[in-house]
């Protein structure tokens, strides 16, 4: 009698093993589905979008230097850099990064 009853518990977990990876297996081909279909239809179009809105935006842009203003909270040098003269930052670029003297040029 328990022989039988063992039989049958695993009889019955096993069928319901396999029936369950079954559904899983067309779930997971669903879900691969709907997401190469979302990369294809929102994700590349969109992607395509930011990089042509980037683009535009960089070929409107001026590269005129802007008036130097001396404001005292800026360029705060309270010692000097312990690299080069002491006065260039380390990420220093004479273009965009004035001194607080003004612009290098």
């Amino acid at each position: 009698m328990m022989a039988a009853m063992w039989g049958r518990l695993f009889r019955s977990g096993f069928s319901g093993v396999r029936q369950l990876s079954a559904a899983a297996g067309a779930e997971e081909h669903q879900s691969a589905r709907m997401w190469k279909i979302l990369t294809f239809v929102v994700a590349i179009p969109g992607v395509s979008v930011c990089m042509l809105n980037c683009y535009l935006k960089a070929q409107q842009h001026t590269h005129e230097k802007i008036e130097f203003v001396p404001y005292e909270h800026l360029r705060i040098r309270s010692k000097p850099f312990p690299w080069g003269d002491g006065n260039h930052s380390f990420f220093h670029n004479p273009h965009t990064n004035p001194l607080p003297t003004g612009w290098e040029d």
